[in-house]
């Protein structure tokens, strides 16, 4: 019997997958249990339809995504610290503190964990950001440091 799954099923298929399996195996567990559904002239086209959604979704999640680099790589992030000598900061500039600032100052939101910066900033001056906004783009965020009171 040929069935589509609706859920990844270790050993046997992943969801949207139009697989051939044992009548009795789809009858008594896939279906009963809600992990497949038989596959009918109605269910195909359904699977297609939700499969050509998707795409399209992605395809705008993409394009959203390079306009938002283009945001991201005009602006610089200003922010102040108190330093010590040698343009030490006293304690670091995190990735929160720079997704806060930049929602204040350019209403554009990011979350933290996008930011792929390794360790906080420490010191004064200039720090160029990865951003991973999508798996296909990745921006720079430009983010100076300066000294505060």
């Amino acid at each position: 019997m040929k069935v589509i799954f609706l859920k990844d099923v270790k050993g046997k298929g992943k969801k949207g997958e139009v697989k051939n399996v044992a009548d009795g195996y789809a009858q008594n567990f896939l279906i009963k249990q809600g992990l497949a559904v038989e596959a009918n002239q109605a269910a195909v086209s359904s699977l297609n339809a939700q499969k050509k959604k998707e795409e399209k979704m992605a395809e705008q999640e993409l394009i959203e995504a390079k306009k938002l680099k283009e945001e991201l790589e005009k602006v610089t992030v200003e922010l102040t610290a108190k330093s010590g000598e040698g343009g030490r900061l006293f304690g670091s500039i995190t990735t929160k503190q720079i997704s806060d600032e930049l929602l204040k100052k350019f209403n554009i939101k990011i979350d933290k964990r996008k930011m792929e910066l390794n360790d906080a900033i420490r010191t004064l001056g200039f720090t160029k950001i990865p951003v991973k906004l999508h798996t296909e783009v990745t921006a720079t965020l430009n983010v100076h440091v300066k000294e505060g009171n």
